[in-house]
Order: C-alpha cells, then sequence, then structure tokens
C-alpha cells in the first residue's frame, strides 16, 4: 500500500463545511444500500472532482472507512491538484492486471479516508471501466471499506461516467451555477437514465452566497452564523410600551355580565351604515 498526503485547503468558510455535511447526510438518508456513489457533471471546470474530495472526507470524518477513487483516466487532476507528490501505481495499471488493488491502493494523511488514482492514461478508458476487472475491483472493495466515492469524466464530454454509474448504487450530478444550460442538463439526466443509474440528486455549485437572494430569510434571524466576527455597536433599544393590564378583580361580576349584554342590544339595534 502506498502513502500520499494531501494538501487540502484549510481556510474552508462555514457554510461550505455545513453544505458537505448536508450532503453527507442527505446522501445517507438515500438508504443503507447506497455505498457506492458516481460523482459527474456535464461539462469540465464544473467542480466536481472537489464536490466528490469534500464529499469523501466528511464521510471520512464522521467515522467511515472512505475510497476515493479517480475514474476519470482521460484528464486527471487530483495527482496535481493536492499536491500529492509522486504516485507509482495506478488504477489503469490494476485493469490491465499489471498489479495487485493493495499496490495501488493509497493511504493519506486523513484518518479511515483511502484513495485509488488513475494511473497513466490509457487508450481505451471507457473499455476498460466497463470491463469484469473493474467490477470485480469494485466487489472487493465494497467489502473492505463503508463507503465508496468515485469521480468520473463530465457526461457531457465522454461516455465514461455512464459506464461506472450502472455499476454505482447511485449518482450525484454536479451542476456550476449561472454556467450550464437546462436542457444540456436535461440531456445528461437522460443518458444517466438510459444507463439505468439512480440519480441520488444534483448538487449546485459554486454559488454566489453574497448575490441578494441567498439566504436572505434566515438571515434575519441568524445574521452571519457560523463567521467569528466582534459585535457591532448596540442597537439604540426603543422604549418599552406601558403594558395595559386588566384586572377583573376590580369590577363586580354581575356588573361586567350587563356590560356586556347592553353591548350587544346595543349593536342588534343599531342600523349598518354600510348598507
Amino acid at each position: 500500500m502506498q502513502e500520499v498526503t494531501l494538501h487540502l485547503e484549510q481556510n474552508t468558510d462555514f457554510h461550505t463545511k455545513e453544505a458537505f455535511k448536508t450532503l453527507r447526510s442527505n446522501v445517507e438518508f438515500c438508504g443503507s444500500d447506497v455505498r457506492v456513489v458516481a460523482v459527474t457533471s456535464c461539462t469540465p471546470h464544473e467542480g466536481k472532482t472537489s464536490v466528490a474530495m469534500e464529499m469523501a472526507k466528511a464521510f471520512a470524518e464522521a467515522g467511515n472507512k472512505t475510497l476515493l477513487i479517480d475514474a476519470d483516466m482521460r484528464k486527471s487532476v487530483l495527482v496535481g491538484r493536492y499536491k500529492t507528490g509522486a504516485v507509482k501505481y495506478g488504477m489503469s495499471h490494476c485493469l490491465v492486471g499489471k498489479y495487485r488493488y493493495s499496490d495501488a491502493l493509497c493511504q493519506t494523511n486523513i484518518a479511515r479516508l483511502y484513495m485509488f488514482f488513475s494511473g497513466p492514461v490509457p487508450p481505451n478508458p471507457s473499455e476498460l471501466l466497463g470491463s469484469d476487472r473493474f467490477a470485480n475491483m469494485l466487489s472487493v472493495m465494497r467489502e473492505a471499506f463503508d463507503y465508496i466515492i468515485i469521480d468520473t469524466p463530465p457526461l457531457g464530454s465522454v461516455i465514461d461516467a455512464a459506464v461506472v454509474a450502472k455499476r454505482c448504487d447511485g449518482t450525484v450530478l454536479v451542476v456550476e451555477s449561472n454556467a450550464v444550460n437546462y436542457r444540456f442538463v436535461q440531456k445528461v439526466k437522460e443518458q444517466l437514465d438510459k444507463s439505468g443509474s439512480r440519480i441520488l440528486g444534483v448538487v449546485l455549485n459554486k454559488v454566489d452566497m453574497n448575490k441578494k437572494g441567498y439566504y436572505g430569510h434566515y438571515g434575519k434571524y441568524y445574521g452571519r452564523y457560523g463567521y467569528d466576527t466582534e459585535p457591532g455597536p448596540a442597537a439604540a433599544q426603543k422604549p418599552e410600551r406601558p403594558k395595559t393590564v386588566y384586572r377583573p378583580e376590580t369590577y363586580d361580576r354581575s356588573e361586567i355580565i350587563d356590560r356586556l349584554l347592553y353591548s350587544e342590544e346595543t349593536e342588534k339595534k343599531t342600523p349598518n351604515e354600510d348598507f
């Protein structure tokens, strides 16, 4: 087994952390049979790899033994983005039968998080991902891990994600906010439906949280909840209005009843001026 050190961004804001915890919980609520999840997008640069990494990290931090598989064999960015250093063996080595799965498996510096990198770019990635060796690899990994997150290529560009998705328990589609056409997203969804994959949901990524309309209602109650901000000057307090206290003990009980009866008779005798 190989060992790698992931250099993750440390200054993650509160809303981002909570969003991935919510994503983890939503996947768990899909059922105990959902343990292998594919992550894809419509086009490149929508943030699917970052979502896959953070989702796998969230599962690991919750006490689950988690494996992140890099199935983007055409253009992998995991090794370079997280500065893992040199990785000798990857999934392509195993799928062609050169090395064992245990040789390519990587233990990270994050507790309970393991990774399986893509390896050298093969000439036939779709065929390798659709092979019996890949299906056998997933069967072996199911026995060893609680959750398996698979980062796949964008389905709007190549078919690899659909090939992988049909062997998974579900798929999460990542869509960049205000960047992808609605019909294009529908087309990708239809492609996933044809593969027989269960779509667990859609992650709306790269949302401008400072834009008016997001968290506006909840901000009324929570303000900048989760941020370490110093309290500002206290707002001027409005003077309290004097409270009107009704004391029935100051009246005789019979007198109160007479007043009520009198008001009812007056209302009946008074003509309605609206008609």
